[in-house]
């Protein structure tokens, strides 16, 4: 592989991606593990993906080097206590120290072994790419002499500025603080990194805001989606369907405005509201829910395969983000590709991602439960703004989301970053 070429005639470069966890279905990262890691594969290089648990379905082509964790916060059992026959390194140790005092240990831990596992080998990877883990193991392969790169999606801080807002009472308060508190890691680690990939303006300046990172060390490439399995659809959509997609039962999806902007629409028409992701029991969803009396309009679906999503977007009418931040949003591209009319707010990314309103998307303020309702009516009573709206967003999409697109931009990243640093 050392003499092989890649198809933009350079050398072929050997790519060690690293993602702490990735969710094969849902989740941002599992996604542009899974797609990244396919096209840089096509383009002629060689890729190995190091992921902790829980593991990405990856292409043919591509290898897989699971890095083993506790998995702490797996389901059906999150926030496990382990046997102690399951604790083997002192990296083990130190990820159930972290979990018990209520922080969140993954991206630190993960990018320790990962660093243990990488450092270890006689032959190294041309580049070391990190997939927003940013912990102080990727200070280690630095100082080994390997070549470390990293993607930010959006930082972490404005999660935690949300969740902090949403929380009552001092205990919860400082118990979100505390879960938070790997951000002061990312943020070093961000600072010293060399070369960091974002995917889009918002992020890029709420990167150099937050995590105080030089504005040259950053660099844009939006992420993609498959134009050619997410289509739209051949058979008739259902009527009244909603769907909307969040990872997170977190108040910065915004549900809950969608769920009473859900309520209020049932008081005019018949709608069914489909949210592809998995509510925590007794969480923000189930106890909004039940406070609206939705419990019959709402339906919750996780763990779908890629053709069933495809189906479920193409079955819609109308698709909604709703989120009051969002550093990209692949749901947003997905929907659009299937033609599907989308609903978006302008939170963060999201009108440079989903385009001009009234053009590509109907856009409508964070958090505003009345105009949500008001431009999802818009779309379900109007037949010819719908299909305007479907058509031009699966249009902007082919012509600016694509996966091919994103490996090219990221092979020429590489090769910036390594030719500046062999000066």
């Amino acid at each position: 592989m050392d003499h092989a070429r890649a198809a933009d005639g350079g050398r072929a470069l050997r790519v060690a991606l690293l993602s702490y966890r990735s969710k094969p279905h849902c989740g941002g990262q599992g996604v542009y593990v899974r797609h990244l890691s396919r096209e840089l594969v096509a383009l002629g290089h060689e890729v190995e993906v190091l992921s902790g648990p829980p593991y990405p379905e990856l292409d043919p082509g591509v290898a897989l080097t699971e890095v083993p964790s506790l998995d702490l916060y797996r389901e059906p059992d999150p926030f496990r206590t382990p046997h102690w026959r399951e604790f083997r390194s002192l990296a083990d140790l130190l990820e159930f120290g972290l979990m018990a005092t209520a922080a969140f240990p993954e991206p630190l831990t993960f990018s320790l072994r990962a660093a243990r596992l990488l450092r270890s080998r006689p032959t190294r990877p041309d580049i070391v790419h990190d997939n927003q883990s940013l912990g102080y193991g990727l200070l280690q392969l630095q100082r080994a002499g390997l070549p470390v790169v990293a993607t930010i999606h959006h930082p972490i801080t404005v999660d935690r500025r949300h969740d902090v807002a949403a929380a009552r009472g001092f205990r919860k308060r400082f118990s979100t603080w505390r879960w938070y508190s790997f951000l002061r890691m990312q943020g070093r680690v961000a600072r010293a990194l060399p070369a960091l990939l974002t995917v889009s303006t918002s992020s890029y300046a709420d990167i150099v805001r937050d995590f105080a990172v030089d504005p040259g060390r950053l660099t844009v490439v939006p992420v993609g989606v498959e134009t050619d399995v997410f289509v739209p659809p051949t058979a008739p959509r259902v009527p009244g369907r909603i769907v909307a997609t969040t990872s997170a039962d977190t108040p910065m999806k915004g549900l809950v405005p969608l769920l009473e902007a859900v309520a209020k629409l049932r008081t005019e028409r018949d709608v069914e509201l489909v949210v592809v992701g998995r509510p925590k029991e007794g969480g923000l969803a189930a106890r909004t829910i039940a406070r609206l009396g939705l419990e019959g309009a709402v339906r919750f679906v996780s763990g779908v395969a890629e053709s069933e999503l495809v189906a479920l977007f193409g079955s819609a009418q109308v698709a909604v983000v709703p989120s009051l931040y969002e550093g990209f949003s692949l749901p947003a591209i997905e929907a659009m590709a299937c033609a599907t009319p989308l609903v978006a707010t302008t939170a963060g990314a999201l009108p440079e991602v989903v385009g001009p309103d009234g053009l590509t998307a109907l856009h409508v303020a964070p958090g505003d439960a009345e105009a949500l309702a008001s431009a999802i009516g818009r779309v379900l009573d109007d037949e010819r703004l719908a299909a305007r709206l479907g058509a031009a967003g699966r249009e902007r999409v082919l012509e600016r989301f694509t996966w091919r697109a994103v490996a090219e931009q990221t092979v020429q990243w590489y090769r910036s970053h390594l030719e500046e640093r062999a000066c």
